[in-house]
């Protein structure tokens, strides 16, 4: 055999290997890797399209040991169906089905009587003893199918956070509609290996990114279930005393942007979503909706005032209860006048014409400038789809009225994760955190991918927010119910708001209807949390000082507690 003979030989038995392990590759994709999918595939072809079988990524909350629980996952059972040309006796096939199962007698017997349509499912999320049981009748023109379907067991906890899903209208593709299931729909939808030739799979070096549409697998959240099972809990008895038209709270780590909780009410349980009237509700406005938020946007604009040299701790000014400004005339909640005032007091009795005095010292250039590092007019980036960007347009009008309004929460509306995100520079030092759900993603290959902090900064100097803090302190210790609230072992800066809500049908502002808002965080001066809460037009109150200061020394003891946070003073 010559040389030439063996090279030929040689170049033979490589491309035998090379196919042989290009066919185990495949063979292993579609029966190990994807034979449950199209086992699935197979015990249905005949009896209606796939696209009510898929797989889909799971979703956990972490808890605060670093457990993962389930949050979102799939369940697989039966459904039962009939063609309803072969059924020969519904009335007897549904006495006997109904034994064992309970089955809509109207949607059966109708169903029943389509006799031109082959297939009609009646029942679904069957178990398989029951589904054995209904199968054994052998009642002709009845059959039963493996099924799966997306299954939410903490029911309504965090239900504006994970979302739903649903069929594609186009293609009947189960898709995610709200919250993680859209935002992350890419990464949780499992890709069928048809969607692609094996061959282009195995030879191709082309991927895309964790967050790319070439990868998937599960996402592991930032949300404790204790926490967030909490802050549910504590709306939901906020609500039952004040009624508000729609509540919420969220609870970040302002030095990480994670969110540990995240509310709103009213809800619902995405188990099954036949049962909301109205699917607004399905919308997180917590993310989605802005609000003009009121005094808690104080301290941003007292942090502008010292940051850029407008005023320092010692300043006053002369409260004069009320100021004349573009023929429009605005004033202290109270319309008292204070006289010569310092700038603790602006916060400890958050005076309107305080705030107002130092942004029209500052002028509208800076407020601007400033409330733009703020982020108050873009998005915050959460991981949530639709986020809304803010109306801080006033903010470039140049008018005296719209510059001393903006300074007290007033004109200009945020969304609350976005007024959340501003007040956490407050207490991370003068840096800004990216909020965020998702700390990691578990792919397929049992690889994981952690979601990088993302910070900026410094927005302001850390002898600012020093300051800032040591006044919103002060409020706590002192101000808020003359100190009732205020923790013996730990400082706890925060700061109320009550604002007007505007009257889009008449115009201007509601007389009597309000949002009242609080944030506060702790250990003050190196914070674990910040905890923001707020309430759209709660009745038999006026100011969130009445509402919310409860709840939010509730949510603050609990995490204290909870977290085993040592103690800072």
């Amino acid at each position: 055999m010559n040389k030439y003979q063996k090279i030929r030989i040689r170049i033979i038995l490589f491309g035998i290997v090379l196919s042989a392990l290009i066919i185990v590759s495949a063979l292993y994709a579609t029966q190990i890797v994807r034979g449950a999918d199209y086992a699935t595939r197979a015990n249905r072809q005949y009896v209606k399209p796939e696209n009510s079988s898929y797989n889909r990524g799971n979703i956990y909350f972490s808890s605060k040991d670093g457990t993962k629980v389930t949050a979102a996952t799939l369940e697989n059972g039966y459904l039962a169906f009939m063609n309803p040309k072969v059924l020969s006796n519904p009335s007897d096939a549904y006495n006997a089905i109904s034994q064992i199962y309970p089955v809509d007698k109207d949607l059966f017997m109708k169903s029943s009587a389509k006799k031109d349509d082959p297939y009609e499912q009646f029942a679904d999320h069957i178990n398989t003893d029951k589904a054995q049981s209904i199968a054994g009748l052998r009642i002709k023109g009845v059959g039963i199918a493996s099924e799966s379907w997306r299954s939410y067991p903490g029911k309504s906890l965090a239900a504006h956070v994970l979302g739903i899903v649903g069929e594609n209208a186009s293609s009947s593709i189960v898709e995610g509609k709200y919250g993680l299931e859209r935002y992350y729909n890419d990464i949780l939808s499992r890709h069928s290996s048809d969607e692609g030739n094996v061959f282009a799979q195995l030879f191709s070096n082309i991927k895309g990114s964790v967050f790319g549409k070439d990868e998937s697998g599960d996402i592991v959240t930032t949300i404790e279930p204790t926490v967030e099972a909490y802050l549910e809990k504590t709306l939901l008895e906020t609500d039952k005393i004040w009624h508000a038209d729609e509540i919420g709270g969220i609870v970040m780590d302002p030095s990480t942007g994670e969110i540990v909780a995240m509310v709103s009410l009213p809800t619902f349980d995405p188990n099954d979503v036949s049962k909301v009237s109205n699917i607004k509700v399905l919308s997180d406005p917590l993310v989605e909706n802005v609000y003009e938020m009121g005094s808690i946007v104080k301290p941003l604009t007292m942090a502008m005032g010292l940051d850029s040299g407008t005023v320092n701790v010692d300043s006053t000014y002369d409260d004069t209860g009320c100021l004349i400004l573009d023929k429009k005339k605005i004033c202290n909640f109270d319309g008292r006048a204070r006289g010569k005032t310092d700038m603790q007091t602006i916060l400890s009795q958050s005076l309107n014409v305080g705030a107002a005095t130092i942004a029209l010292k500052a002028g509208s250039t800076t407020l601007a400038e400033y409330f733009g590092k703020y982020g108050l007019g873009e998005r915050s980036g959460i991981d949530l789809p639709n986020e809304s960007i803010g109306l801080v347009g006033n903010l470039k009008s140049g008018k005296d009225i719209d510059v001393a309004t903006a300074a007290y929460g007033q004109g200009i509306a945020v969304s609350p994760i976005a007024i959340t995100r501003a007040l956490s520079i407050l207490a991370n030092h003068g840096y800004m955190v990216k909020p965020h759900i998702v700390k990691s993603i578990i792919l397929e290959d049992g690889s994981t991918k952690n979601v990088e902090v993302e910070r900026t900064g410094p927005i302001l100097k850390k002898e600012t927010t020093d300051e800032v803090v040591n006044m919103l302190v002060n409020v706590v210790d002192k101000a808020f119910k003359k100190g009732s609230i205020a923790m013996t072992n730990y400082s706890i800066a925060a700061k109320t708001g009550t604002a007007q809500i505007p009257d889009h049908v008449n115009g201007g502002y509601y007389k009597d209807r309000y949002l009242h808002s609080f944030f506060g965080f702790f250990p003050a001066y190196n914070p674990r949390y910040i905890v923001f809460l707020y309430q759209i037009y709660p009745k038999g109150a006026m100011y969130a000082s009445e509402t919310l200061t409860q709840p939010f020394d509730n949510m603050a003891k609990f995490l204290i507690n909870y977290y085993s946070i040592p103690p800072d003073r």
